[in-house]
């Protein structure tokens, strides 16, 4: 295949990406998993400081448990499956630059496989307990968790797509306004 049908391929493949919070509950396969955390393990970090680490979830109640946490993580309640990133928590404005990242290479490298996932996030008091149910060291940062399984299409179907916003109206030329 030629560039432009190899760059048209992805760019597809990058606009099919959306967030999946309706999961089945069949559990994704250990290769899998290994892919997704292969993708995450080699993805770009300021510095290549690579200031992260992974508690990979499976366990239905600690996933129940994470999502009644203060933030938006709801969505953990029904995956088979939840990756929580652990930050060094020693540079926060790169770290949480490093961290948007990863959690996108995860969600794609799981779409990749045909696992749907969406990013939650924890906040207030509820860091810290998050920290408590997985073991975290306090010295730690975490902030984001990203739920994973195969979606539950009929469920999408019922819900429908969010509307996106045209370029017209959040794309400015040399200058804002």
């Amino acid at each position: 295949m030629g560039e432009k049908g190899a760059a048209g391929d992805n760019i597809s493949f990058l606009l099919s990406l959306r967030a999946v919070r309706e999961f089945r509950p069949d559990p994704v396969p250990e290769k899998v998993i290994g892919d997704i955390l292969e993708v995450a393990r080699l993805s770009g970090s300021a510095s290549n400081k690579q200031p992260w680490e992974f508690v990979v979830v499976r366990d239905l109640a600690t996933l129940r448990a994470l999502a009644a946490v203060k933030g938006y993580a709801y969505h953990l309640k029904d995956a088979p499956l939840g990756i929580v990133p652990v930050m060094a928590g020693e540079r926060e404005e790169q770290e949480s630059y490093d961290e948007g990242r990863l959690c996108e290479r995860i969600m794609l490298a799981a779409k990749a496989h045909g696992v749907g996932s969406s990013i939650g996030w924890f906040v207030g008091g509820g860091v810290a307990e998050v920290k408590e149910l997985l073991g975290i060291p306090q010295q730690r940062r975490v902030r984001s968790a990203i739920s994973l399984g195969y979606p539950d299409r009929a469920a999408r179907r019922r819900r429908g797509a969010p509307a996106r916003k045209p370029l017209s109206e959040i794309v400015h030329e040399e200058r804002y306004g």
